[in-house]
């Protein structure tokens, strides 16, 4: 096993991501490998670790997965590199229900410390306190050491050092504030481009002194092992089913697990394409239109008639199709721009949705078949329009047990929802089914 820590803080708005993204690349370009982890659903903070690392984050959900399936992903990653960093989500007991699905949750399942980043721009030795009951709230809460944020003197800083001391927790020091690597809005689309690499170069530099205390505090050195699969992992390989299977990705399409590809690879061959480049869909029996951020893309989209012909043509054919957010909106008659301008779509569904009177949907969501459950995450700004007359074909609750009116749409052998599922487990038979193809009219 690697080394590992997880980057919590107090609260949000602290630095996690900017930190994390520092330190994955200050270690990366030390020559170490380094394997980072998400906690909790986020695909944006996963892509820009990827870009970070050179290699694939992955999201670690004490809600979405099984214990054993988080211990098995953490593991199977974690087994490649010298050194794992796990950035946490909001503050660190916050969780969906109470501290369920938290940072310190995942931290306790997985064993491994906690390095709080605490914004102490308007703090001095109040945070005492703070950190005092961080400590004690949870025994079992390993943490390993406190890294200040925002602090631009060392007299500040002298507040805050002491304040470790005395509720005897280990400084790790103190990072002053710097605007050029801040991050561009997370919600306006992911620009990855030479502008952002130097973000994370920068970033890598402000944390260098940081990163060096804890090379030192963990004794890292560059001695990472051969990966070794869990053995349930590959009893899971379905050798039956050589299933072919297309995969939207491009800039529209971008929001996808690690672990929902993977499992899809144990069902088939599975190939690309493009819905906003390319004229045609890959020969497949499944098809999967991952969330992200057709919004942004719509003239492009809706000028691709025969990729949306090619859709069409696949699901009337029988093709089995699962649309997640995104590629919801994208099976739909129209997506209506912030401005109200309407821009055809695919037409498999005949609602539209909406970037007008933009509000944000956001949770945790428990989709219930009469004979089965999955676990998924909705988030989006956009409505749905004059979809009165589709039914759901499923019961969808809240992370409190509270049920909403979010949809599953079903037309032939396509399920579209708002919600991004997480099948990574293997918990969704509907992927598992052999769907036959029905016949052309």
């Amino acid at each position: 096993m690697s080394k590992a820590f997880l980057i919590a803080a107090p609260w949000s708005n602290s630095g996690k991501t900017t930190i994390t993204l520092g330190l994955v690349r200050y270690f990366k370009n030390q020559g170490y490998k380094v394997q980072p982890f998400k906690c909790g659903p986020d695909y944006i903070d996963t892509i820009h670790h990827s870009t970070a690392a050179g290699i694939p984050s992955i999201n670690l959900d004490s809600i979405m997965m099984s214990d054993t399936h988080l211990e098995e992903v953490f593991e199977k990653h974690a087994s490649k590199v010298d050194i794992s960093i796990v950035e946490g989500v909001m503050g660190l007991f916050d969780g969906a229900v109470k501290d369920t699905g938290s940072s310190a949750e995942i931290a306790k399942k997985l064993n491994i410390p906690v390095i709080l980043v605490v914004n102490a721009k308007a703090m001095a030795f109040t945070i005492a306190p703070i950190l005092k009951g961080l400590k004690e709230f949870d025994e079992n809460v390993q943490i390993a050491g406190v890294l200040f944020n925002f602090v631009r003197t060392e007299s500040h800083y002298a507040f805050l050092k002491e304040a470790c001391e005395t509720v005897g927790l280990q400084s790790l020091g103190y990072i002053s504030p710097n605007e050029d690597i801040a991050i561009p809005s997370r919600h306006l689309g992911l620009h990855i481009d030479e502008s952002f690499e130097t973000i994370i170069e920068k970033a890598a530099i402000h944390v260098s002194e940081v990163a060096e205390r804890i090379r030192k505090m963990y004794a890292l050195e560059k001695t990472a092992t051969k990966a070794i699969v869990p053995q349930s992992e590959t009893n899971k390989k379905n050798h039956s089913s050589q299933r072919k299977i297309a995969v939207a990705k491009d800039e529209a399409f971008t929001f996808t697990y690690v672990e929902n590809l993977n499992y899809l690879r144990q069902l088939g061959t599975v190939t690309f394409f493009s819905p906003m480049h390319d004229s045609v869909v890959p020969e497949a029996d499944f098809i999967y239109l991952a969330g992200g951020y057709p919004e942004l893309y719509l003239e492009q989209l809706s000028q691709n008639e025969k990729m949306k012909k090619a859709i069409q043509l696949a699901v009337e054919n029988g093709v089995q199709l699962l649309a997640e957010c995104g590629g919801m909106m994208y099976l739909g008659k129209e997506i209506i721009n912030e401005a109200g301008k309407s821009f055809p779509m695919v037409g498999i569904f005949d609602f539209s949705t909406s970037m007008e009177q933009k509000k944000l949907h956001l949770g945790y969501r428990k989709v219930v078949f009469e004979n089965e459950e999955i676990w998924g995450h909705e988030f989006h700004y956009s409505n749905i329009k004059n979809d009165e007359h589709y039914s759901s074909v499923a019961n969808v609750y809240t992370a409190r047990a509270k049920e909403i009116d979010t949809k599953l749409y079903q037309y032939k052998n396509v399920l579209a929802s708002y919600i991004h599922l997480y099948w990574g487990g293997g918990n969704f038979s509907w992927l598992n089914t052999e769907i036959t193809r029905l016949k052309k009219q």
